[in-house]
């Protein structure tokens, strides 16, 4: 049996450049791990938060070492500020967590929807679809190891949760058949307070994947905090390790999908420029990165009206 996690990043209100903290990237993925880790994940990630919060070294239960948190926007202020201290603490945190996760045989998996500047997004159709291919990707990945899986999602509100998992319910237990026999349920909802595998999709979504995927695919706009220059190191020094623990497939018609996706709606780029190892000082030609199938957009269902002539600024 395997075990997966999903988190989200930002949202799908409309990215307007003009104001500084607009968020140009809606982010919503996480990882998978077989059972037979999760004891040993745990335990990995327990050492890892008393390794950075020496605090939680003391505290007499292991319940409050759980509920206490490392943010994935807390390391993402690490590497907007200019205390050298402060980065190298939230670059050795995440180069440990990606260490754990290539030991523990996890896979990486996640849906990023690139916004364009004014357009107003359908949040809704977004989430719930990121949330159905995530699980057809799982799915996916299941029936190749004849195993059986369940995803636990981050629960946001109860009127948020029924329709982000509505279309796996309709998949699974519809006339038609059931879509995706390996999950034995649609999705179920944990706090990330009480499970140690939604504090790390938090770390992997909101200290990765949304901030280098900010500075990939938005880096024109001018003085928004998600595209901090900061956060190119970010890219550089993760990116390519989550690449290698994508679970990636082809499908009937020879595409590939799978791992993370990215929907680029503003430049309409893949995500083989997220993955791409760091330039060399020489110049170099454009080209599909080694090792990494070239990716495919889900459908565009983040535009669903223009934005207004007098937006109002994003809070």
């Amino acid at each position: 049996m395997y075990l997966c996690y999903i988190d989200e990043s930002g949202t799908g209100q409309a990215l307007n450049p003009a104001v500084p903290d607009s968020v140009p990237v809606l982010a919503i993925g996480g990882f998978t791990v077989p059972e037979s880790q999760m004891k040993a994940l745990a335990w990995d990630f327990i050492a890892l938060k008393k390794q950075f919060r020496p605090e939680l070294r003391t505290v007499p239960t292991l319940s409050q070492v759980v509920h206490h948190e490392i943010k994935g926007e807390t390391l993402r202020k690490c590497f907007r500020r200019t205390g050298r201290n402060q980065r190298r603490m939230a670059q050795r945190l995440l180069d440990q967590l990606l260490t754990i996760l290539e030991e523990r045989d996890c896979t990486v998996m996640a849906r990023l929807w690139v916004k364009q500047d004014g357009v107003v997004n359908d949040d809704a159709a977004m989430y719930g679809a990121s949330v159905t291919a995530l699980c057809e990707n799982f799915e996916h990945y299941l029936a190749e190891r004849s195993s059986s899986g369940i995803a636990v999602l981050d629960s946001r509100n109860p009127t948020d949760n029924v329709g982000n998992v509505h279309c796996v319910t309709t998949r699974k237990f519809g006339k038609g058949g059931d879509r995706m026999p390996h999950l034995p349920d649609s999705p179920v909802f944990g706090h990330s307070n009480t499970h140690l595998g939604l504090q790390i999709a938090d770390l992997l979504v909101s200290a990765v994947l949304a901030p280098a995927a900010s500075v990939t695919y938005a880096g024109d706009l001018q003085g928004n905090v998600h595209c901090h220059p900061g956060f190119h190191e970010v890219r550089e020094l993760y990116c390519p390790r989550l690449g290698k623990l994508q679970h990636r497939y082809r499908t009937p018609s020879g595409k590939w999908t799978g791992g993370v996706v990215v929907s680029d709606a503003r430049g309409h780029r893949s995500a083989g420029k997220l993955f791409a190892p760091p330039a060399p000082p020489a110049p170099q030609t454009g080209g599909a990165v080694p090792g990494i199938p070239t990716q495919i957009a889900p459908p565009e269902l983040a535009t669903a009206a223009s934005f207004p002539e007098s937006p109002t600024p994003a809070p």
